[in-house]
């Protein structure tokens, strides 16, 4: 499946911890951060100038420091505020996770950001909390106990990229839209594909492939929020690296 085609490696569902093998997690949380609290009204990109400059020379600003209620999106929320200059996505994506190489900027890293989501599902009765043993060290670990979520989203993926497929994303939800391009970007898209059968495969692999493989700057073009701005900035961003 070209444009998907690494091996999904997310939550280990029995294990109840993700993949050591997959480096595209965590960068992959932070961009939904960003689309989150674009999609809450929080943040967007400065205004397009006369100039119209690509997606990722504009920097990200805050449209409203209201709180949204989840920490982690109120500690993103909090370092974008303070934070002058302002950055762009790609910086703030790296920034978020700590890979920047400017010790100045150190603090403005998310930490222990999979333990903390992991919790908030605990709190829902998605997951649950155990103790593992790993030879050297104890681990804290979350399996998965309530499958009917999951199976729910990604049945309703499935679903968008064939029954409720319309051909153009503009048509789209766009919390779906961001779901589908951010399991992309976080290496866990194609384990929501492996169900399906060979024929359904091919088709979801042809029809994601036309929005990963989209141009971000081109499609921005058409947008009418901020919102779906974010998305294909968050998008630009994991291209380019």
């Amino acid at each position: 499946c070209p444009g998907i085609n690494l091996p999904s490696k997310g939550l280990l569902e029995e294990r109840g911890y993700t993949s050591f093998w997959n480096d595209s997690i965590s960068s992959g949380l932070r961009g939904c951060i960003l689309v989150e609290l674009a999609l809450r009204g929080r943040i967007q990109l400065e205004p397009q100038s006369s100039r119209k400059r690509k997606l990722l020379d504009r920097k990200v600003s805050v449209k409203s420091s209201a709180p949204t209620g989840d920490m982690l999106l109120d500690e993103a929320l909090k370092h974008i505020k303070n934070t002058e200059p302002p950055e762009d996505v790609a910086s703030w994506i790296e920034l978020l996770t700590g890979e920047t190489w400017n010790p100045l900027k150190l603090h403005f890293q998310m930490r222990n950001v999979r333990e903390r989501l992991a919790k908030s599902l605990v709190g829902k009765g998605v997951l649950s909390t155990e103790k593992q043993n790993f030879l050297l060290f104890d681990m804290t670990t979350h399996p998965l106990t309530d499958s009917s979520e999951k199976e729910r989203l990604v049945q309703r993926l499935q679903d968008s990229l064939l029954e409720r497929w319309t051909n153009d994303w503009r048509r789209m939800s766009r919390r779906m839209l961001a779901l589908i391009l951010l399991a992309h970007a976080a290496d866990v898209l194609e384990n929501t594909l492996s169900s399906l059968s060979d024929e359904r495969y091919d088709t979801v692999c042809s029809r994601s492939r036309s929005l990963l493989e989209a141009n971000p700057d081109l499609e921005s073009a058409k947008v009418k929020t901020p919102a779906e701005e974010m998305i294909w900035a968050v998008l630009a961003a994991f291209n380019r690296s």
